[in-house]
């Protein structure tokens, strides 16, 4: 039995996520003291600056409550795009919920007896209808919480983005931390919130389900279903209102009408600044809470046909949720290290400071791992292995855990490389551009391709390592490895669009040029902190989808997936392609979205009398209803491609097609994803590295309206939705795929495959 008793890991798991929450509270109160005035309604007025404060680059009052405006204009165009996605993924969540009810109900016929138990046969388990109801009640509250995320993580960042700009006149340092704390406040609420609920569900479905481990478990899995789709519509519908928006006012602002990036006179300014907030931080926000809550759910499922559920051993049982407790602390240690032991006084300081939150967060999390892996497992006990038992001691597991962790280092690290404009890859598609935007092109994709190799061969060590030292569980507890700094990842993440939407109101708000290089230097690091976020989320996905493969295998009674049979290989084929489909309706959705933004924006400066001279205001509303109608609209025919494939192809084509699917749709679309995510973000900064002017080069290819730097606008716009839409939302794509699989693996091993039996 493991050395830490029953009583004590009840209690520090919840600890450990109050302790988050606390924290996540404590950084939101210390960014809140950053007054924002032109709130006279709850019947005070704050005032922006304090009387014995200097500030710099500050005419008058005028321009300081012209920041608070900007920010509630930007506050409520997010809220209400949110509340009206919620409203119909509302309806999808009621309806999905009564599918799996019925398909998983259906299974013994809605019987209410107790059934052998699948996996320890010499017991008796609870019903097949009893899984179908738990399982229903875990995916609607994966559901809550996934939606709860990105709601909380949009709130903060909109409280957030003036505060920044306002703190940026004291200084670049003042301006990181008010960011970072922001991030770091969203990090905390949902890792916290994550593991409490994940933890709560365990314990109340406990108190029916008794000793039959294994049918709670296998319930639990509809908590990574609920919280991966709701991520899935949030990532696809706010990547396409956030480009949408981005390609209207770039093609039309900065290369049609050669006026600066957020510039106020832009129709389609607020809606870009709207779109960070729902597609970067909410999207972004609820599909880290996905990753998470499926790599803890293929941990748990497959620990409770092991050794650590026949014994219930409730301490071992808990081995990814202490993880993830010990993740919490650690994260805590190391964002302290960014916002109270250390000082920006540089704006070439940024980046390698966020970089030094990854590496910290890392070593101290090995040494936590290890310390877990001592205290709550036992020195040897046995893992299910594809209906075999595998003898594994404890120091296996903790290399498990630190494999995916450090893999996680390895590919945000290449990402930085392949993404920041401080080296040669992004500094060689700016030198492109001199001669036009298909060299910029052409230069960038070859970068997206050879940025795929490094992630793909961290991750594919990290699973043979995994998986020799602990078979499926190994490769779960890998993904959970990767994704236990979550808190850390997310407010560097978090940080990106802060910092973005800082930049656009300081220009918004008509403030001086040094208040401005100030917040662009933010925004560049934050792009590329942004681009390891979402190389952290298609690693963790690729590790999480195999371990839910693993686990739909052994659910399904598949004892061996062999490519030469004619079933398997035609879903295999099927499967690869799925990620190219996907991206093609993501990709127009964002091309027929941004065209109605172009010619609204042309028609409004061609209109509107003395908009470009800045005597009149354009109409921000039109932009923002455009951004709204076609991302609610165009999010539905990718997000039924992903949630009813799994459902043909288990109920039509049986069982072992579908594990060709999945398997076809992890191995293509971890690479289209890697490449997107990367040339999207390469883009975007070789055309910053142009506009700063920060070297002999980059000035000699700039100044901002020159050939060059048009070229690289253009490939810029090229890569939104490549970077913002299609690349992150096809992490999502793969491990929902296989969750969604997972769970409905009784239904289609009981009745799958009708298609087959006619035939």
């Amino acid at each position: 039995m493991s050395t830490l008793s029953e009583g004590l890991t009840q209690v520090l798991i919840p600890v450990a996520a109050l302790v988050g929450i606390v924290f996540a509270l404590i950084q939101w109160f210390m960014v809140s003291k950053v007054r924002v005035s032109n709130d006279s309604s709850n019947g005070f007025k704050d005032r922006l600056i304090e009387a014995d404060e200097e500030e710099e680059g500050v005419d008058n009052l005028e321009v300081t409550i012209k920041c608070a405006e900007i920010q509630n204009a930007i506050s409520v165009g997010a809220t209400s795009f949110l509340f009206t996605e919620y409203k119909y993924l509302g309806i999808f969540m009621c309806a999905f919920a009564v599918v799996i009810f019925l398909f998983l109900g259906s299974v013994k016929g809605f019987s209410t007896k107790s059934e052998p138990c699948t996996y320890n046969q010499g017991n008796i388990c609870k019903p097949a209808l009893a899984n179908a109801l738990f399982s229903t009640v875990a995916f609607l509250l994966g559901a809550l919480t996934s939606t709860l995320s990105g709601f909380l993580g949009m709130k903060i960042a909109t409280y957030a983005n003036a505060r920044t700009t306002l703190e940026a006149r004291k200084g670049v340092g003042k301006a990181f931390i008010t960011a970072f704390r922001s991030g770091a406040v969203m990090g905390f609420l949902l890792a916290a919130n994550g593991l409490l609920v994940l933890y709560a569900s365990i314990n109340l479905f406990k108190l029916y389900y008794g000793d039959d481990w294994e049918g709670l478990y296998e319930s639990i899995t509809g908590y990574g279903l609920g919280g991966s789709s709701m991520a899935l519509f949030g990532r696809v519908g706010g990547g396409i209102y956030t480009k949408a928006a981005d390609v209207g006012a770039d093609l039309v602002g900065k290369v049609e009408k050669n006026i600066p990036e957020d510039d106020p006179r832009n129709p389609a300014v607020i809606a870009d600044n709207v779109g960070d907030n729902v597609g970067d931080i909410a999207g972004m926000g609820s599909d880290l809470f996905g990753s998470y809550a499926e790599s803890s759910c293929a941990a748990l499922f497959v620990a409770s046909i092991s050794s650590f559920g026949i014994t219930h051993d409730f301490t071992a049982m808990s081995y990814p949720l202490i993880v993830s407790s010990m993740g919490i602390v650690v994260c805590l240690i190391t964002t302290l290290f960014a916002t109270d032991l250390s000082e920006i006084k540089h704006v070439s300081e940024i980046e390698p400071s966020l970089k030094r939150q990854l590496l910290i967060s890392t070593i101290l999390m090995t040494a936590g791992i290890a310390a877990v892996s001592f205290f709550a497992l036992p020195s040897e006990f046995t893992l299910f292995n594809f209906g075999t038992e595998k003898a594994v001691k404890n120091w296996h597991l903790f290399f498990c855990v630190a494999i995916g962790l450090w893999a996680g280092l390895v590919i945000g690290y290449t990402t930085e490389y392949y993404t920041s404009n401080a080296y040669s890859p992004v500094q060689d598609v700016a030198d492109s551009c001199r001669t036009g935007a298909a060299t910029n092109v052409i230069f960038g994709l070859a970068l997206g391709y050879k940025s795929v190799i490094i992630p793909i061969f961290a991750i594919a060590i990290a699973i043979y390592v995994s998986f020799s030292m602990a078979a499926m569980y190994g490769i779960a507890v890998a993904a959970l490895g990767m994704l236990s700094t979550i808190a850390t990842g997310l407010a560097i993440d978090a940080y990106g669009p802060i910092s973005d939407n800082a930049g656009g109101i300081a220009e918004m708000a008509g403030m001086s040029h040094k208040i401005r290089e100030r917040t662009d230097a933010l925004d560049a690091a934050g792009n590329t902190t942004a681009a390891i976020g979402k190389g952290f989320a298609i690693g963790s996905a690729a590790l999480v989808s195999l371990a839910l493969f693993g686990a739909y295998v052994s659910r399904a009674g598949i004892k061996t997936v062999d490519v030469l049979t004619p079933k398997v290989f035609i879903g295999l084929i099927v499967g690869a392609m799925l990620p190219y489909w996907f991206s093609a309706m993501t990709m127009k959705s964002v091309g027929s979205a941004a065209l109605k933004m172009v010619e609204e924006v042309r028609r409004q400066f061609n209109s509107i009398p003395g908009l470009m001279e800045g005597r009149a205001k354009p109409d921000y509303a039109n932009c923002v209803k455009i951004s709204t109608d076609a991302s609610l609209r165009e999010m539905i025919p990718p997000g039924a491609l992903v949630m009813l494939t799994p459902l043909i192809a288990g109920t039509f084509f049986g069982v072992e097609t579908l594990a060709g699917v999945l398997a076809g749709s992890l191995v293509s679309g971890v690479q289209v994803a890697i490449s997107a995510s990367n040339t999207g973000g390469a883009w975007d900064n070789a055309k910053k590295y142009i506009e700063a002017g920060a070297s002999e080069h980059a000035k000699s290819l700039g100044p901002k309206g020159s050939d060059a730097h048009k070229a690289a606008v253009i490939g810029d716009t090229i890569g939104d939705p490549l970077k913002d839409t299609s690349g992150p939302s096809l992490n999502i794509l793969i491990k929902l795929m296989a969750v969604e699989s997972l769970v409905f693996a009784p239904f289609f091993a009981a009745h799958g495959g009708l298609l087959f039996k006619l035939l």
